[in-house]
């Protein structure tokens, strides 16, 4: 396999680059060739998983949370990501954009105005009346739970892993690389290669969601706009414009490309959520976003260990019930992206303290979040008629958004921003919002995607890159063509399968970090010096330390 790599002149691991694309490869021809029983397969699995699993993926995600806090707070806190005189390469403006638009930007504007009316017309929590106050609290709150801090602890902890090792310890610029305390020099082997593979496959499957999510909302949006048919042939053309935007960022580069798309699309969010702040009831929201803050703190801990243990398979039914379809979701789904997010924020945050990192990680975006929910939350449920006040305020929807949430998600930030002034500039302006989300989170996968194959910092040739965002875009088309809404609903049944395995993978980061640290204090050198491989052996030599490649 080296020499046809050399021959295709790319710069890769030929075993991790050639298994991964083949076996993408055969998982669209096998679903193309038998839909039906491919389809049934992970369907049944993923049914398994979260009636039976799901308890994991939420004991895990708050034990990663406790870990990152203890490691930000503890004495490693002031461990510098990289060589002891190593600073950040951007500003926090940059670095912070970056985060955002390369991690959930696109979910946002997908969910922002979606998931607080689903919860608020359909409550998951016992005893609560649709369309009341309570509702439209916990509707809130339950948004904020799935999307802010929790989200970003499944990116920060990989983060954390891959800065530390790899900037850290020069190790290569692979997933594999943060278990070297637990594999030493198996990494280099099929088993760190194993490792690797999976961690690709889950970035293009989990990036592939994203992408007909996203393509389905800008289908939905410009059907708002001219009335066009939102159809497989329409989502087909989104998908291969935004990808050709995609792959042209990818050959500028992380530099040029990623960062100008990043803070454009922040910018453009910004103003967003200015104008519906600005347009819409502003006391309302004002007073909203700060009793957000404390109703988001307030509900956290019975939220994030609720097990939903009288539903279902606690009551004997052998079933597991709404936080299958929620919350072990998006923990899955998120873990299959915390490869691809991991490795590019620690990219993206060389030089900076373990502290810096864990803090900048989880609060900044999250506390932006926070207030994107509060704004485009409240907004959407006040129009949507939430109590008599919130109704003469702002000229009553009536239920409208509702109806279109029932109807098609993707239509929800487009049928709210129809109830507010210049509604067709702003659903325009939502449009190219979600593309540019789109098109940097494809382009910031292929660059991770690319150093996971090659193994450095550095982008390989343009080639290399290309191959990965076409291929993204080629697996989300083909399924769209295959069957539309069915081809996407299969792929999320894949990704909770694929989760399982990464979700493990992270929390075997746990120990290798702790061992990472423990390093740190055997050679005394919490703030000095890097600190060297040979102190993860339990008899080190300081004459023959393991090489790193």
């Amino acid at each position: 396999m080296q020499n046809l790599a050399d021959r295709l002149g790319l710069r890769v691991d030929p075993t991790i680059f050639f298994v991964s694309a083949g076996i993408s490869l055969i998982f669209v021809v096998a679903l193309v060739a038998a839909p039906e029983q491919i389809g049934g397969v992970f369907a049944s699995s993923r049914a398994w998983i979260v009636t039976n699993l799901g308890w994991f993926f939420i004991l895990g995600v708050n034990v990663w949370l406790g870990f990152l806090l203890y490691a930000a707070m503890s004495r490693h806190g002031h461990i510098r990501l990289g060589p002891r005189n190593s600073r950040p390469e951007y500003t926090n403006l940059s670095w912070f954009t970056m985060l955002f638009a390369g991690g959930i930007g696109t979910v946002l504007m997908f969910w922002g105005v979606a998931e607080p009316i689903s919860h608020y017309q359909a409550p998951p929590l016992p005893g609560v009346e649709p369309y009341s106050l309570q509702a439209a609290q916990d509707a809130i709150s339950i948004s904020l739970y799935h999307l802010a801090l929790h989200t970003w602890t499944i990116f920060a902890l990989p983060g954390l892993a891959f800065a530390y090792f790899i900037n850290r310890y020069d190790l290569p610029v692979r997933v594999s690389s943060v278990f070297y305390p637990l594999l030493r020099e198996r990494i280099h082997g099929p088993i760190g290669k194993a490792i690797d593979i999976a961690s690709i496959l889950g970035t293009l499957f989990g990036v592939a969601v994203s992408l007909g999510l996203g393509s389905s909302q800008v289908a939905a949006g410009l059907s708002a706009l001219f009335g066009w048919t939102d159809d497989t042939t329409l989502r087909l053309a989104i998908l291969g414009t935004l990808t050709v935007v995609a792959t042209l960022s990818i050959v500028a580069g992380l530099d040029k490309g990623v960062k100008l798309l990043s803070n454009i699309n922040i910018g453009m969010a910004v103003g967003l959520m200015i104008f519906v702040l600005v347009t819409g009831a502003t006391l309302f929201l004002l007073r909203g976003i700060v009793e957000t803050v404390g109703l988001y703190l307030s509900n956290l801990p019975r939220l994030a260990f609720w097990n939903d243990m009288l539903h279902g398979q606690g009551m004997g039914t052998g079933t597991w019930g709404w936080q299958a379809d929620w919350t072990v979701f998006y923990w899955a789904w998120t873990v299959t992206w915390s490869p691809f997010i991991g490795l590019f924020v620690a990219r993206i945050s060389r030089g900076r303290t373990v502290r810096e990192f864990v803090f900048g990680v989880l609060l900044a975006p999250s506390l932006f979040t926070v207030i994107w929910f509060a704004v485009f939350g409240w907004q959407a449920m006040a129009l949507d008629g939430l109590g008599p006040d919130a109704r003469a305020a702002m000229g009553a929807g009536a239920g409208a958004i509702s109806a279109a949430v029932s109807e098609s998600v993707p239509l929800a930030m487009f049928a709210f921003f129809a109830e507010l002034p210049w509604a067709p500039l702003m659903q325009g302006l939502a449009v190219l919002v979600v593309a540019i989300f789109f098109a940097t989170s494809s382009d910031s996968a292929s660059l991770v995607v690319d150093m996971l194959c090659s193994g450095h910092a550095k982008a390989g040739p343009v080639r290399q890159r290309v191959f990965w965002g076409l291929a993204e875009g080629a697996i989300a088309a083909t399924l769209i063509l295959l069957a539309g809404e069915a081809g996407l609903t299969a792929l999320q049944q894949v990704i909770t399968v694929v989760g399982l395995p990464i979700f493990i993978l992270v929390c075997m980061m746990i120990p290798a970090l702790i061992r990472g640290f423990a390093a740190e204090d055997i050679d005394h050198i919490t703030i000095g010096k890097r600190p060297a491989l040979s102190e993860f052996h339990s008899d080190p030599d300081p004459d023959q330390p393991p090489s790193a490649p």
